[in-house]
């Protein structure tokens, strides 16, 4: 009653160069009654200056200093101070789109079985410099429906993290961020969609995602590859468990980063009866004693269970088709990992 519609959590550590501009997007938006909660995670620059200058000219400013704890418990702490149902996140390096919040906002106020509502990005970089990254953005960006996105949940992060509404609700039936050595952000969404909790987009551009050579997923080993691995690793197994139904388990591709991501899957006590490669001269060998086979070899999703990290782009989309048009079904009878 009488709260704000939205509470924007910007957590930020030394992000003077870009805050003004990130703040002046939120502040311009044509959704006016929100709240923006500013955490200023111990940073050593000119950020707190600048926070407090926001905060003095605009009383839905808030500002929470803290020490240098991390964006886990950054976001916590500004969760904790949130009065609104809705909760925005932002990154201080990206920008919004002035209708971004009331997009956002209605959306979710018209669909009440989606309790996690993002947006498409665009891509706020050099795409030449960076085209691994500006592919992922184009990736992201075609995942639209809870279906898709929850389908590639294992291959990368669905979601732009900075770009997401959520429901509050959320946080007390599925818990927050956690802080450890991987993507707090990434660990979080696989979490709620593990619970259940139905994620879309809306069809539009609402969120610049920058890249500045300074972002914290550039440089900091939480969000390495392997960090991501170590993220998806209990919920893979989970659901690996929980689909696999007496079926032999067949991992698609027999290369040694491939049979690395299987070692972990063997060590958590899953067994794998075969690799799938379409390399002949990998076909009739055996890692670790386990063979590998042909693409042949697929052939009932009554008795195998496929799951494929093969990580090429254009690999990954050639061993979902291929699994569709032998009647394996996506979710089911396989999963894409990678």
């Amino acid at each position: 009653m009488g709260g704000p519609a939205v509470s924007v959590i910007l957590p930020v550590y030394n992000g003077a160069e870009f805050l003004q501009t990130c703040v002046k997007s939120i502040l311009n938006q044509s959704l006016q009654d929100f709240e923006l909660i500013i955490v200023n995670d111990g940073s050593t620059d000119e950020t707190e200056r600048i926070a407090k200058q926001f905060a003095s000219e605009d009383s839905r400013v808030q500002l929470i200093t803290i020490p240098h704890s991390g964006v886990a418990l950054a976001f916590n702490a500004g969760i904790e101070k949130a009065k609104a149902e809705y909760i925005a996140r932002m990154d201080a390096d990206d920008e919004m789109h002035p209708e971004r919040l009331q997009k956002q906002r209605v959306f979710l106020d018209h669909h009440s079985d989606i309790g996690v509502v993002s947006s498409l990005v665009k891509f706020g970089g050099d795409r030449n410099a960076k085209q691994g990254y500006a592919l992922h953005v184009d990736w992201i960006n075609t995942l639209i429906t809870h279906e898709d996105i929850f389908l590639n949940r294992f291959v990368e992060s669905p979601v732009c993290n900075p770009s997401v509404i959520f429901r509050k609700s959320l946080i007390a039936k599925h818990g927050a961020a956690r802080h450890g050595n991987f993507p707090e952000d990434y660990e979080m969404w696989l979490r709620w969609m593990q619970g259940g909790v139905r994620f879309a987009k809306v069809k539009e551009e609402l969120h610049v995602w920058n890249d500045p050579p300074q972002r914290i997923t550039r440089n900091d080993d939480r969000y390495s590859n392997d960090a991501f691995e170590r993220a998806k690793l209990p919920y893979l197994i989970e659901d690996i468990r929980k689909f696999q139904s007496g079926r032999e388990i067949y991992v698609c591709g027999a290369g040694r980063v491939t049979r690395q991501r299987s070692d972990l899957l063997l060590a958590a006590g899953i067994q794998i009866s075969g690799y799938i490669d379409v390399d002949p001269s990998k076909v009739g060998k055996t890692y670790n004693t386990i063979p590998v086979y042909g693409i042949e070899h697929i052939s009932n999703p009554q008795q195998q269970f496929i799951l494929s990290t093969v990580g090429n782009r254009g690999a990954r989309e050639s061993i979902r088709q291929m699994l569709l048009d032998r009647t394996f079904t996506e979710g089911r009878d396989f999963f894409l990992a990678q």
